[in-house]
C-alpha cells in the first residue's frame, strides 16, 4: 500500500468563549489555515484534490457544508472540493484518517485535512436545540430508545462514570488538571507553540485590535488549592470545570500527500502516517473507548506503549487520560507534554488536527520518533493516530 506523508500542520490559537475570535466567521476561519498550509509548503493550491473538514456543530454559520465555504473564503480555486465530517469530537482527526487513506488507497495525491469549531458563534448542543414537536426533531430514535432504556446519553455523566469505574478521586482529577495548566504555560513562555500557531487579529474585551497568537484559555494565576476549592458539577462528584475541557475557538489542518506528491511539491516530510484505526465502544459510559482503541492500534501496529515517545490524549474531562494512563502503564512524562484541553481549550470539530500540529512540533523539538493520538468521542467512540517523525 502507498505511503501517506504529512508535509504541514498549523493551528491557530485556542479562542476562550466570546474572546478574541468573536468576530471570526468559522468559514474564514477555516480559510485561515488552508491558505497558512499552501504558504507553508510553497504549494499550487490548484492541485489540492481534496479538503476535509471536521465540524461538529454543523448548524448556522457552520451548516452547508463548511468545508466547502472555508475553501470559497480562502485562497484556493474553485475547482477544489471539499466535505464535512461529523465524528463528534474526533471529527477533524478522522478528516485526517479519511485524508491518508485516500492518499494510500493511490487515488489522490494531495489532501488537506481541517478541523474548524466557533463555539462563541455556533454554541454547542445548538443543532440538536432547534425547535420540535414531539415525536420528531429528538436525535434518539424509538429503536435506540428500546435498546437503551431509560438512559440519556451524556458525556458528562461519561466521565464521572470513568472516575468511579477506574477509582479516581477527585485530588487526582485536581491534579491533573493544575498540571495540564503548568505545561501549557511552561510551553508558551518556552515558544514551544511558535512555529505550529498562525496568528491572526482578533479584538480584545474593549474591542480593539489584538494579535491573536497565544491560547487565550491559559491560567496563569493558577494554583491547585484554587483547583480543588472549584464547585463539582454533580453533587458527590468528581469533575469540576476546573477538570473539563475549555469551551473554545479555532481551526487547524494538515497537508497530506503521496511520494508524488512529495516530488512534485520538492518537500521533505514531517512525518509518515504509521497506523489508524477507529472504534466503537459502550455509548452509555462512551469516553472510555480511548483504552481499548490504543490498546488495539498498538496491537495491530506490533508496537508496545514504550515504542511511543509522545501521547496526545484529548482532555475532554480529566477522568479520561488519567484511566488511559492507568491502563495503558504509559509514561505520564510522555502525556500531552505542552498540556491540553483543560488548559488550552477543546474545539470539538478542530480537536483532531489541533492535536495533532502540536504532537507534530513536540516530536521535533525533542527528537521523538513515535507519537500517538486518540480522543473520545459522542456515541462511544474513538480514533488512533500513529505517525513516525522523519
Amino acid at each position: 500500500m502507498a505511503e501517506a506523508y504529512i508535509v504541514a500542520a498549523t493551528r491557530t490559537a485556542g479562542g476562550r468563549k466570546g474572546g478574541r475570535l468573536r468576530d471570526w466567521h468559522p468559514a474564514d476561519l477555516g480559510a485561515v489555515v488552508l491558505n497558512e498550509l499552501v504558504e507553508r509548503t510553497g504549494a499550487d493550491p490548484a492541485i489540492v484534490e481534496d479538503v476535509v473538514m471536521g465540524c461538529v456543530m454543523q448548524v448556522g454559520e457552520q451548516a452547508t457544508n463548511i468545508a466547502r465555504n472555508a475553501i470559497l473564503a480562502s485562497k484556493l480555486p474553485e475547482s477544489v472540493p471539499g466535505t464535512s465530517v461529523d465524528r463528534q469530537c474526533g471529527s477533524s482527526q478522522q478528516a485526517l484518517q479519511f485524508a491518508a487513506q485516500a492518499v494510500m488507497s493511490g487515488t489522490m495525491d494531495v489532501v488537506i485535512a481541517a478541523g474548524v469549531e466557533s463555539m462563541t458563534r455556533v454554541p454547542m448542543g445548538l443543532s440538536v436545540a432547534l425547535p420540535a414537536k414531539e415525536g420528531f426533531g429528538q436525535p434518539m430514535s424509538p429503536n435506540m430508545q428500546q435498546r437503551y432504556p431509560n438512559i440519556q446519553f451524556s458525556q458528562f455523566m461519561g466521565a464521572e462514570m470513568m472516575a468511579e469505574k477506574y477509582k479516581l478521586t477527585k485530588d487526582q482529577l485536581d491534579e491533573f488538571g493544575y498540571r495540564s495548566h503548568q505545561r501549557a504555560i511552561a510551553a508558551t513562555q518556552a515558544g514551544a507553540f511558535r512555529d505550529e500557531i498562525v496568528a491572526i487579529d482578533g479584538k480584545d474585551a474593549e474591542g480593539n485590535a489584538a494579535r491573536h497568537d497565544s491560547d487565550e484559555g491559559i491560567r496563569y494565576d493558577v494554583s491547585l488549592d484554587g483547583m480543588k476549592a472549584v464547585k463539582l458539577l454533580r453533587e458527590g462528584g468528581r469533575i469540576t470545570a476546573a477538570t473539563s475541557s475549555q469551551i473554545c475557538d479555532g481551526a487547524s489542518g494538515v497537508m497530506i500527500v503521496s511520494e508524488k506528491g512529495l516530488k512534485d511539491l520538492g518537500l521533505e516530510p514531517m512525518a509518515r502516517i504509521h497506523h489508524l484505526s477507529v472504534i466503537g465502544h459502550d455509548p452509555v459510559i462512551m469516553l472510555e473507548a480511548p483504552l481499548p482503541a490504543t490498546e488495539r492500534a498498538l496491537k495491530k501496529a506490533g508496537m508496545s506503549v514504550d515504542d511511543i515517545d509522545l501521547f496526545e490524549v484529548n482532555e475532554a474531562f480529566a477522568s479520561v487520560p488519567v484511566a488511559w494512563l492507568q491502563t495503558l502503564g504509559a509514561d505520564p512524562e510522555k502525556l500531552n507534554v505542552n498540556g491540553g484541553a483543560i488548559a488550552l481549550g477543546h474545539p470539538l470539530g478542530a480537536s483532531g488536527t489541533k492535536l495533532m500540529t502540536t504532537l507534530l512540533h513536540a516530536l521535533k523539538a525533542r527528537g521523538g520518533r513515535y507519537g500517538l493520538q486518540t480522543m473520545c468521542e459522542g456515541g462511544g467512540l474513538a480514533n488512533v493516530t500513529i505517525v513516525e517523525r522523519l
